[in-house]
């Protein structure tokens, strides 16, 4: 039996990285797979790999930054498929890098509205259908600089933290409803966000970042998508309110 079979599963932010292994490994599993995404150019082109690699994928366009837009995402699913049995909340952007003295409002507006007031969104609304339902899984999408500072990453490393406030919390709201909720902090992973930053493009400074990782090297997204798989399949039945670390070792330094 697959671990997720005939399971309706909600992504969001499934084109790209992480989003888009976890994607292919629930319908590997079985799953019926449902994306959510921003229009864009790139899109457009991510999209028509995926309905490539996953046939009968389901497509819809949602800003996870906006509320109404994200319940119509949520109604969409339930619609199209009667049930949301896993939403994986994984949209996210990296923010442009700077003091926290220096950081424009503008930018750190940007990153919390998809990186935090964005999981609140989808998690608002999918907690509404699952609690319906008496059952569930929300796996969310932190990092490991959801429990460590991290230099010029203000706006991104406080959105993660309340990630992870927002797991526990919800955890321990729905536990007797049937719902488990919990979250995944990777490390710095090989990823198109991370190709777009200094770190991709600066020698000097990826050496530096994977220096911080014990295992001596940055991680891949399908290392990410079997932590999600666990979370979100009945092996994990007496797992929430956590986070699971897939770090090469970066928070045990």
């Amino acid at each position: 039996m697959k671990k997720l079979a005939d399971k309706t599963v909600f992504i969001t932010g499934g084109l790209s990285g992480i989003g888009r292994a976890c994607a292919l490994a629930a319908a590997k599993e079985g799953a019926h797979v449902a994306i959510a995404y921003r229009k864009s150019a790139a899109a457009a082109i991510a999209v028509e790999d995926m309905k490539y690699r996953i046939p009968n994928a389901f497509f819809i366009d949602c800003d996870v930054s906006v509320f109404a837009q994200v319940q119509a995402a949520v109604e969409k699913v339930v619609s199209m498929f009667g049930k949301l049995d896993v939403a994986l909340n994984c949209a996210g952007i990296g923010g442009e890098p700077n003091k926290l003295g220096e950081m424009s409002e503008h930018a750190w507006l940007k990153v919390m509205g998809i990186n935090l007031s964005g999981v609140f969104n989808c998690m608002r609304h999918e907690l509404a259908q699952m609690e319906k339902q008496k059952s569930g899984v929300i796996v969310n999408m932190s990092s490991i600089l959801g429990k460590v500072g991290f230099a010029g990453a203000a706006h991104y490393v406080a959105a993660k933290h309340g990630v992870i406030g927002l797991t526990q919390t919800a955890a321990l709201e729905y536990a007797k409803e049937g719902i488990r909720i919990n979250a995944i902090c990777p490390g710095f992973i090989d990823t198109p966000m991370i190709a777009k930053t200094s770190i991709g493009k600066n020698a000097g400074v990826e050496q530096h970042i994977v220096g911080l990782h014990p295992m001596g090297r940055i991680g891949k997204p399908d290392e990410i998508a079997n932590g999600f798989l666990f979370l979100a399949c009945d092996e994990s039945s007496f797992i929430t309110g956590t986070t699971l670390e897939i770090d090469g070792g970066f928070l045990s330094e």
